[in-house]
């Protein structure tokens, strides 16, 4: 079954694209980054023998470490600017590599300052950590913290991700705060650069706190005020093709959420087995003043369940978060692309975006072609086009082309171009849309592997 929204009015005219702060935002960071390593060179004088290097290099290492640790926790904040201007993508990208460098950098730090110690004192290594760890204050703390981190950079690398469930990862990757806690009263402490410094000390205090406040706000307060005030619930479940099935939310006055058409939410459904684990879900049409819809495949033990929610389950949700909407336009013209289930949200845009619109959507049978009557009556009644690439008889595969991408847009460079599906499909597609000649910053993407 089909689940049609009421038809809306056609599409207003384009607004004018906004740009991204996301070059703005990384010149930020490194700027912070800059003025870190600048606190120590104002505070250290001449660096004579091989233990002031190794311990002046150590110092530097745990400096940006520790600027790195609130830079990591800030990109996990979930803070509007971020998610919806820049995207959810680029922001998870970020804090994947920000967690790359925290760890490197704490792994430099110890094994620098450990060997600087060492050198000055006439110690072996192993004299030097258990000295430091057992008789410096805040130490003990701080190994702890340590141990965190790097057990949680271990859970957070691919490989093993591949092989835990995804609730696993999340909560051990709640640990980081933990860390950072531990480790915070070692940075004022032990730290040559900030002890007996006022200001850099007041700065540290500032840029942790500051930090703390965004993680409190819009991890915490924000979303309570959400679901307290809008007060969502299932109302209805539909299957829209083979594993594939639409949930349709009810709430009061939804439109006051500022949501948009290729949003998502992350959702946790207060039932059996789903109420642990949120999950994000694009918006499957545009969101309505008493309702928003999501269409999910069943992929794993949560997205399987889903199906089998009854109407009045209570729904706590927070969002909304993406950039995958019409604010990214530059064009009148626009290519939407989609494969699989990545079809939802590029249904919301089917109906709102303005102008010349044109769908390709890539499954493998009829029978998988999730919301087809949709997009059908929506391309009706709005004059646009679909285009759909299924598997031939044989189950082979079409493969898209940018010059089967050109015969089925003439003018393709012209378009904005949308893409929506599995990591490689995206991947794909976008090198052959740039071998067509669409300029890259007409390709619009979200991709939730990191």
């Amino acid at each position: 079954m089909t689940t049609v929204y009421e038809r809306r009015a056609a599409p207003a005219a384009a607004p004018p694209a906004r740009r991204s702060p996301a070059g703005a935002v990384l010149a930020l960071l490194w700027a912070g980054a800059a003025a870190v390593i600048g606190l120590w060179w104002a505070d250290t004088g001449a660096v004579v023998g091989t233990a002031a290097w190794l311990t002046g290099a150590g110092r530097i290492a745990g400096l940006l470490c520790g600027y790195a640790c609130a830079v990591l926790v800030g990109l996990m904040a979930r803070v509007p600017l971020l998610e919806r201007r820049i995207g959810s993508d680029r922001v998870a990208r970020w804090h994947a590599m920000a967690g790359r460098y925290t760890v490197c950098l704490l792994l430099a730090h110890i094994a620098l300052i450990l060997a600087g110690y060492a050198a000055q004192d006439g110690a072996s290594l192993w004299h030097e950590s258990v000295t430091v760890v057992l008789d410096y204050p805040e130490m003990l703390k701080a190994s702890a913290g340590t141990v965190i981190l790097l057990a949680v950079g271990v859970t957070s690398a691919r490989a093993v991700r591949r092989r835990t469930g995804h609730e696993f990862w999340y909560y051990v990757h709640l640990l980081t705060y933990a860390a950072v806690f531990l480790a915070f009263g070692h940075q004022l402490a032990l730290g040559n650069d900030l002890s007996g410094n006022a200001v850099a000390t007041a700065a540290w205090y500032a840029l942790y706190l500051g930090v703390a406040a965004l993680m409190l706000w819009f991890r915490v307060l924000a979303p309570v005020r959400l679901n307290l005030r809008h007060r969502l619930r299932v109302e209805s479940v539909h299957q829209e093709a083979p594993g594939v099935w639409s949930v349709v939310v009810h709430g009061r006055e939804l439109d006051r959420l500022g949501a948009q058409a290729g949003q998502f939410f992350r959702w946790r459904f207060l039932a059996d087995g789903l109420r642990w684990t949120s999950t994000p879900y694009s918006l499957s049409a545009p969101p309505r003043p008493d309702r928003m819809r999501i269409t999910v495949k069943a992929l794993g033990d949560h997205s399987t369940a889903v199906a089998s929610l009854r109407p009045g389950t209570r729904v706590w949700a927070e969002g909304p978060y993406g950039s995958l909407t019409g604010d990214r336009r530059t064009s009148s013209k626009a290519l939407l692309i989609g494969g699989g289930v990545g079809i939802t949200p590029l249904r919301a845009l089917f109906e709102t975006l303005p102008g010349e619109v044109t769908l390709l959507y890539r499954a493998r049978t009829v029978e998988d072609l999730a919301l087809g009557g949709e997009l059908e009556a929506v391309a009706r009644w709005r004059g646009a086009q679909v285009h759909y690439l299924l598997n031939g008889p044989q189950g082979q595969r079409p493969r898209i082309t940018a010059e089967s991408l050109r015969a089925a847009v003439p003018d393709l460079a012209a378009h904005d171009v949308y893409l929506c599906g599995p990591h490689g499909f995206a991947r794909e597609l976008y090198e052959e849309l740039r071998a067509a000649g669409v300029p890259d910053r007409r390709i619009h993407h979200e991709s939730f592997e990191l």
